[in-house]
């Protein structure tokens, strides 16, 4: 099982801060750091290694991504089966996934905190759900019977 980075997440609203942020801790924003970044703000959802790749080199872009993880710049999250899928780290946001038709929605934290108080009251544990989404059956199919 993978685990999340507990890297701060640096706060970078467009790939120009991004850029400057990477500077700022004296790395190189190449051409293949810039073209993720900019592919990554510009993106609705999360997205895959290869999908971020396009045409170009997938081992090359897994390895900027670590980077730019490294750095707070991105987070990666697994949302089912699957590849990790990345986004801009400064988006505060955590995922619900539906086991059965597999729509995924990003959630405000604060729409959450109800469901981490009941987690850290039941056993102990603060409860995230940046990394892996919380699961379970979307209103849609729960109304086809789906559990």
């Amino acid at each position: 099982m993978t685990v999340s980075r507990l890297t701060a997440a640096v706060e970078a609203e467009t790939p120009a801060a991004a850029a400057a942020a990477l500077r700022a801790r004296g790395l190189r924003v190449s051409t293949a750091r810039r073209e993720l970044l900019e592919a990554l703000f510009a993106a609705e959802a999360p997205l895959s290694a290869e999908e971020l790749a396009g045409d170009g080199d997938v081992a090359s872009a897994y390895r900027n991504l670590e980077v730019l993880e490294e750095v707070g710049l991105v987070r990666h999250v697994h949302l089912g089966h699957g590849p990790g899928l990345y986004h801009p780290a400064g988006v505060d946001r955590e995922f619900v996934v539906c086991e059965s038709c597999g729509a995924v929605r990003a959630v405000a934290p604060a729409e959450l905190d109800d469901v981490r108080a009941a987690v850290l009251d039941a056993v102990g544990y603060r409860a995230r759900f940046t990394h892996f989404p919380l699961a379970g059956v979307c209103p849609a199919c729960a109304s086809k019977g789906g559990a």
